[in-house]
């Protein structure tokens, strides 16, 4: 066989969370595996951690937290010695003042002042009082569960930011899966027990904080979890092609083997496989299955939401103490703002300079995106500046990082072409598997694109579907309250409302 030809029994497509997870289970049980990454240095995906002259920035900040036993032991496993526990903080700044997420009962009512709190309270009674009946938008989801006044100040602009298109013209959907679960009252009791510090709870007869105030995270980023994930595949005999882009994706109907092209540095590299494992973005994938049945037509249809990372590099201490900042103010373009040594020290090298990232959302081509690197270092200084958080002339650097999609968009559409293409997949080409964020189009965190990777490799072992990988977080509530890891998916396949493992659809 050519030096460019490979015959394995797994290819798969993107070496990120989900990518690599299944790579990494796929060679522990002694599979032959090749993986293609189109990046030509960074495995990871958008938890890759990229360095710059000792400098390393996290693309989206990844707090490592999951209620599956199954997630955490595979960390441990990875990164069994590189683990540190940070401490929790992000705050919401919003008309010159900053807010504690999760919210502090006190520090709200003094920051809104009386009269606008009052006026919170009485919009989130008429909200109740009269629910719209026909909830079709974000923002109709969103107005019924906090009132409109709450809506316009914590979620609109930030919202906005980040999609680039009207809260009204937004799913419904999202809101369910990301704040379903949220309420008001509980929002309100949690602040006033974190305000007076009733919120830690005895072990062994000593106070210890609670998950929602501390999280694990790799001392040098998130990437160094998928740098280890990739080596220990490669040291396995496999190989992760960087570099190389899916061509063409076609299946032998006699065989049932399939027939992977992707363009590398080198020319075209041909993957001969009994199945491919996708975390691709479902409107690429389509673009490239060959022939393309008509149905799949509609994946064209779905949208992404793009955004890049303004780094600076500052003179002197830190400037916040947080993880990172919800800017939900109209005046500047920037919508979250990182600090990069509060989520590990060793990713500053400088003892003498902070680092931040600031996070501007946008679509591929946009002007932003389009932007010069140091156009957008001067946009970054300027909002800096008046958001009160650093004079210009402390910054001695600044690096830009893009990430192209980012974010699968849930416009009123999208549910519609996802189940189309699912639907068709899943009856054409049961071994052609979709796993992760952009691969099924679901904005799912870290661990749940994992669990969908998880899930797969079981499905392969056993030679037909005996889970559902679309019911891993169908139904979760987006917190980070309770214990790390402390369900196995058998217990969580009971707990509808925090699923993260479906029940089994046969006996393995």
């Amino acid at each position: 066989m050519p030096q460019n030809d490979h015959n394995v029994d797994v290819a798969i497509i993107g070496a990120g969370p989900a990518g690599l997870t299944a790579a990494y289970l796929l060679t522990k049980k002694g599979y032959s595996v090749r993986v293609i990454e189109k990046d030509p240095i960074y495995v990871g995906g958008i938890s890759r951690t990229v360095e710059l002259n000792g400098f390393r920035f996290d693309i989206g900040g990844h707090r490592f937290f999951s209620k599956s036993k199954e997630v955490v032991d595979l960390w441990n496993e990875i990164l069994p010695d590189d683990f540190i526990q940070r401490p929790r903080m992000s705050r919401i700044y919003y008309e010159g003042k900053y807010y504690s997420y999760p919210l502090r009962a006190f520090e709200a009512l003094g920051n809104l002042g009386i009269w606008r709190s009052t006026l919170c309270m009485a919009s989130f009674a008429k909200a109740k009082l009269f629910p719209n009946r026909d909830v079709r938008s974000f923002q109709d989801w969103t107005v019924n569960a906090f009132g409109h006044k709450l809506f316009s100040i914590f979620f609109k602009t930030y919202t906005e930011k980040v999609w680039g298109m009207p809260c009204d013209e937004m799913s419904a959907d999202w809101a369910a899966q990301r704040i379903k679960g949220l309420s008001l009252w509980g929002a309100v009791m949690d602040g006033l027990k974190r305000s007076l510090g009733l919120n830690r709870k005895p072990n062994d007869g000593m106070a210890t904080k609670t998950l929602l105030e501390s999280f694990r995270y790799p001392r040098l980023g998130p990437g160094m979890m998928w740098e280890a994930a990739r080596d220990f595949v490669v040291a396995g005999g496999n190989q992760v092609l960087m570099g190389h882009s899916l061509d063409q994706l076609t299946q032998d109907r006699k065989s049932g083997r399939w027939r992977m092209t992707a363009q590398g540095p080198d020319g075209e590299v041909v993957i001969h496989a009994a199945h491919v494992v996708s975390s691709a973005p479902m409107r690429e994938l389509a673009g490239r299955i060959h022939p393309l049945p008509a149905t799949l037509g509609h994946a064209m249809e779905l949208k992404y939401r793009d955004f890049l990372t303004v780094a600076l590099m500052v003179k002197g201490d830190d400037i916040f103490p947080d993880n990172w900042i919800y800017i939900h103010d109209s005046k500047v373009k920037v919508g979250r703002i990182q600090n990069f040594r509060s989520w590990s020290p060793e990713m500053v090298p400088d003892p003498d300079l902070a680092c931040v990232g600031l996070e501007y959302f946008c679509f591929e081509g946009d002007g932003l995106w389009s932007s010069s690197d140091a156009d957008l270092i001067d946009l970054a200084k300027k909002e800096m500046a008046i958001l009160g958080l650093c004079d210009p002339g402390d910054v001695v650097g600044g690096a830009v990082v893009r990430q192209e999609k980012a974010y699968p968009v849930y416009d009123d559409s999208y549910a519609a072409n996802v189940l189309a293409m699912r639907t068709e997949l899943q009856r054409l080409y049961p071994t052609l598997h979709l796993v992760g964020r952009n691969g099924m189009h679901r904005y799912n965190n870290q661990d749940h694109a994992m669990m969908t990777a998880m899930l797969t490799v079981r499905n392969i072992e056993a030679g037909e579907q005996i889970y559902d990988i679309w019911a891993v977080n169908e139904d979760a509530e987006y917190h980070e309250a309770g214990e790390e890891g402390q369900q196995t998916a058998g217990e969580r396949a009971a707990l509808k409302s925090e699923r993260l493992v479906p029940n089994r659809l046969k006996a393995a």
